[in-house]
């Protein structure tokens, strides 16, 4: 079919134009728009439809913050089905909440905005030195994650209603100190024991099979000894980072970048001033506010008349306790570390000078600059590696951006073949031999994407040796890639692989006698029939301090019932044997001073609230018809077990 497609691709472009033109005059974009929104339906939330699109969308996002955070995180981790699933269930709950935040009428106002806005960091950082952000820069940050500055914060305004739903659960939850006590102290309790462990390996010795018992084994386990699916590929990398290493710059470039920046890249101007305050008590009337606006100005134009008196003044009649012992000084700050109107009016004063009245949330200010200190200008010469890095970069993203729709465009419509995107694009063909569907150990890179591994060993890619699509396998970066030879997983021969198989018949049945032993000294001494030779000196563990006992073995000590001692519990350790466990005391936990008790209690009241919240979220599935219809990988299943 594909290939029809592609024979008459020029025919049916034609063919479509005649349908799609008439549709636009009668139905409009926008209805091309909610038709592209269907798409598979992979969760519901309150009637509504999670597609796949938008999951595969919020998992790219999600992918991408990752990469940028964690610039060494491994590309696998990312594509893997349970890292996708994650994204799903988030994506679930983040719908859920917004659902519930929408019913409950629970609104974020354009202040509440605006001060999360503030207090972004990262918009913190695309200031100029006067305060102002800059908008191109916010711009291209958020274009580079795909985002509008309108979306950005109406996403922000979204996340901050959800957050809403539960604060109510979440900032009430209180254990009383006798009920943390009891769950405390049982859950840190402390137990006296006696191990014994039955190594499997040393039953080894005792295990001789005979080739009659080889071969029976190899043939009833003949997925133990298969060659797995391999095939020989060959791959192309679009690559933003190799872009970046083979840029060039001129000197004039970098000269003018340094001019027109200079001053933002030295670092932020900060200013120092003295401020006198009087406070608006909370719930003040208009006539209450009136009185403090009149005393204040009173006071502007006391210290307008007599500036050097500022201090005596901010001494004698300034609210703010912080400053006012030190004549109202307030030391050196930056724009950011200070509300907006008192940032305003601080870096618009000239040295030396008196503001007009400031109105802020807590009152009115009176404001005196006293000093500016400005950042130390830095060398053309000491900042060129670091101007010619980011130019570097600018220019290394805006022709990959360039490129990929050209590289995606080539790969899909010259299936046959690489070649034509790597003439045009001046890319190296790379191949590669032995590749298996899942990475393989110490993969990096293209490698080391389920995504395109997953591409190649399609049925399109291995049976018509098409090129997979383009695919991205990294921040930055776009790969695609086509099967040269597939071998299909088989089973190895019995000579190839005897030692394996005898290896694994022996490892099998040493493990079945350590159990069995195990198990028959259990018995004997529970029953009381003999000595307890053979098991560890006593040892006193906990959950703090485990004293090297594995997880299993620690488990069962700690959950033994202590209602008859000694307690006895019998442990398999799969492969590497079975332990014997034997509990001879209880004893209570450590003590704590009351510094410590208060930290648990507190800890332990901030785990019964996320606990009672996530109970409350479970309602919230059941009242929204909250449903994933895809299934859980198997990898997450087992996780959760």
């Amino acid at each position: 079919m594909f290939d029809s497609i592609r024979n008459h691709k020029k025919y049916l472009m034609g063919f479509l134009l005649i349908l799609i033109i008439p549709s636009f005059v009668l139905f409009g974009i926008e209805g091309y728009t909610r038709f592209n929104e269907g798409g598979t339906a992979v969760a519901t939330v309150d009637g509504k439809d999670i597609t796949k699109a938008e999951w595969d969308m919020a998992h790219q996002q999600e992918s991408q913050r990752l990469r940028q955070a964690m610039p060494t995180i491994d590309a696998a981790l990312l594509d893997s089905e349970g890292a996708r699933y994650a994204t799903l269930e988030r994506l679930v709950r983040e719908r859920l909440l917004g659902a519930a935040a929408s019913k409950l009428n629970l609104y974020t106002s354009n202040e509440r905005l605006a001060r999360e806005l503030q207090q972004n960091e990262t918009i913190a950082t695309l200031r100029r030195p006067d305060g102002t952000l800059d908008v191109e820069a916010y711009r291209q940050l958020l274009s580079r994650q795909g985002l509008t500055p309108e979306a950005f914060e109406a996403s922000v305004r979204a996340d901050l209603s959800q957050r809403q739903v539960s604060m109510g659960i979440l900032a009430s939850g209180f254990t009383p100190l006798a009920q943390a006590r009891v769950s405390l102290d049982a859950f840190f309790e402390r137990r006296e024991v006696r191990v014994a462990r039955f190594a499997a390996r040393d039953f080894a010795s005792q295990v001789k099979p005979t080739d009659a018992e080889i071969e029976a084994f190899y043939s009833a386990n003949p997925a133990m000894f298969q060659a797995p699916e391999q095939a020989d590929i060959e791959y192309l990398v679009l690559d933003a980072a190799a872009l970046q290493k083979s840029a060039s710059l001129n000197e004039a470039d970098l000269r003018a970048y340094y001019d027109q920046n200079a001053g933002r890249l030295s670092g932020t101007e900060e200013r120092r001033a003295s401020q006198i305050l009087l406070t608006v008590p909370a719930g003040a009337t208009a006539e209450q506010k009136e009185a403090v606006r009149q005393r204040a100005t009173a006071l502007l134009e006391k210290v307008r008349k007599a500036p050097a008196t500022f201090a005596e003044v901010a001494k004698a009649d300034s609210q703010d306790t912080n400053s006012s012992a030190n004549g109202g000084d307030l030391g050196f700050f930056g724009r950011a570390d200070m509300i907006k109107p008192f940032a305003d009016a601080v870096f618009q004063l000239s040295k030396g000078a008196i503001s007009d009245l400031v109105e802020t949330e807590v009152g009115f200010h009176i404001i005196q600059l006293t000093d500016i200190k400005a950042p130390p200008q830095r060398s053309f010469e000491s900042m060129r590696a670091e101007i010619e890095t980011q130019l570097k970069q600018q220019q290394a993203q805006k022709q990959f951006s360039e490129a990929a729709e050209t590289f995606s465009n080539l790969v899909y419509e010259q299936a046959d073949s690489l070649k034509p995107a790597a003439e045009r694009l001046k890319l190296e063909i790379r191949s590669a031999k032995g590749v298996q569907r899942q990475p393989l150990p110490g993969a990096t890179g293209p490698l080391a994407s389920d995504r395109l591994l997953g591409a190649l060993f399609s049925a399109d890619a291995i049976d018509k040796k098409r090129n997979t699509e383009a695919i991205e396998t990294g921040s930055g970066q776009l790969a695609a890639a086509r099967v040269v030879q597939h071998m299909p997983a088989r089973t190895l021969p019995l000579a190839e692989v005897r030692e394996q198989v005898r290896e694994r018949l022996v490892a099998q049945r040493a493990t079945q006698l350590a159990r069995e032993e195990g198990e028959k000294r259990l018995q004997a001494w529970k029953g009381g029939g003999g000595a307890d030779t053979g098991l560890a000196a006593p040892v006193v563990v906990s959950r703090e301090n485990p004293q090297g006992l594995v997880q299993p073995v620690l488990t069962a000590a700690l959950s033994t019932d202590p209602k008859a001692l000694p307690a006895w519990a019998g442990v398999s350790l799969g492969e590497e044997g079975y332990a014997v466990v034997k509990v001879e005391k209880i004893l209570p936990r450590d003590a704590r001073n009351p510094q410590q008790l208060a930290q648990e209690v507190q800890q332990y009241s901030q785990w019964w609230a996320s606990a009672e919240n996530e109970a409350y979220v479970e309602s919230l599935k059941e009242r929204f018809k909250a449903r994933i219809l895809v299934p859980e990988p198997a990898a997450v299943k087992t996780a959760a077990r």
